[in-house]
């Protein structure tokens, strides 16, 4: 557990220090010398855990005065699927809410079941409803339903500072496109996908991921994928170093415009250990102390939901009236969750300097080096 939480500060912290989506080639902040432990997979990122595919439609029009219904639309979704190959077999998984401020459908049944059925998704907070609407359709279309009725795992984060968010510009044809175009490849960062119009900790944040190979007794791997959206400056950590109250104390003790208690953060953990939802349940716990070495507070405002899932133990939900599955023993589960704490799931976070600054030419007022 100790490596999936250094996996999501990693993502968190690297996000601060990518650019955008459009420039994957600038240096992430493991090549700044930023010590985060552990060895990370080919991609870093959540794709490094074998069978898992992830797809992007991103949606930015209009500069401005807010018009609702017309823009600026600053938004988009992100779309992760398990099983890519298959996703008619369920995945065990298990989730948990740090804070309940937001909205992640879907996880009654997964914690009663154990089983995580078919994508999960990523979007702005008003348009859950429609995304969760149109990864229906995409079941029943291709067949792909585990069961008769579906109950899709949709979570959101809210991007209403930068977004005509009440204009509810995603619509099924996103839904379906990041769906039909996610890869098994480098994942997209930053100004992506549901994480388009996202800040946090004082900065423009969005999509970020990370990964870390060769864990435990198995040599397996676990990745994460986030979608952050929270906290202020002032809060912002960065390997144990409070970096943004240094931030504030050069900027001669300006006030931070950002309020640290509005925001929320969705986490993705995904492994390829042969993981009970029990044993899950306790890794996506784990993201949190993720989240709180960035310097995330769980603020009242904030809906920090996080779901994890296991690759392993494919057709486990099959039709068999008894299945054997394998199971890694308790004692060796710690170091996918991270007894050293470099970084919670893989997150990362971007500085947008690419202009598309949302409603009203908003942008944020500090930066940080690429």
């Amino acid at each position: 557990m100790a490596i999936m939480q250094r996996a999501t500060q990693s993502c968190l912290i690297l996000l601060l220090f990518t650019q955008t989506a459009s420039a994957q080639t600038k240096p992430r902040a493991r090549d700044l010398g930023v010590p985060f432990d552990g060895t990370p997979g080919r991609l870093n990122a959540i794709t490094d855990v074998a069978g898992v595919r992830v797809g992007h439609t991103t949606l930015i029009s209009g500069e401005g005065i807010l018009r609702v219904g017309e823009g600026p639309v600053r938004t988009g979704v992100t779309a992760i699927l398990p099983r890519g190959s298959n996703p008619a077999d369920p995945v065990f998984g298990g989730w948990f809410a740090l804070n309940g401020n937001g909205e992640m459908t879907g996880t009654t049944w997964v914690e009663e079941s154990g089983f995580l059925e078919g994508p999960i998704a990523i979007t702005n907070t008003h348009s859950v409803g429609v995304v969760r609407d149109a990864i229906i359709a995409w079941q029943v279309e291709r067949g792909t339903a585990f069961q008769p009725w579906s109950l899709p795992v949709v979570a959101e984060t809210y991007d209403g500072f930068l977004n005509d968010i009440n204009g509810f510009h995603v619509t099924a044809d996103h839904v379906v496109s990041a769906l039909d175009n996610a890869s098994s490849g480098a994942v997209a960062e930053g100004n992506v996908g549901g994480g388009t119009a996202m800040t946090c900790l004082g900065f423009k944040c969005g999509i970020g991921t990370s990964s870390r190979a060769g864990v435990g007794s198995g040599d397996y791997t676990v990745g994460a994928l986030v979608q952050a959206n929270f906290g202020g400056r002032r809060q912002l950590t960065v390997a144990g170093v409070p970096v943004g109250r240094e931030i504030l104390r050069e900027a001669g003790g300006a006030p931070d415009a950002e309020s640290g208690d509005r925001g929320s953060i969705i986490i993705v953990v995904a492994t390829d250990a042969p993981l009970l939802p029990h044993q899950l349940k306790r890794v996506a716990r784990r993201a949190s102390l993720g989240v709180a070495r960035t310097g995330g507070t769980a603020s009242n405002g904030s809906g920090d939901i996080f779901v994890a899932f296991s690759t392993a133990n494919s057709e486990a939900a099959g039709a068999r009236p008894v299945t054997s599955v394998d199971v890694l023993n308790n004692a060796q589960i710690s170091p996918l969750r991270g007894d050293r704490p470099s970084g919670r799931g893989g997150h990362h976070q971007r500085i947008d300097r690419s202009g598309n600054h949302g409603r009203q030419g908003w942008q944020p007022s500090g930066s940080a080096t690429s």
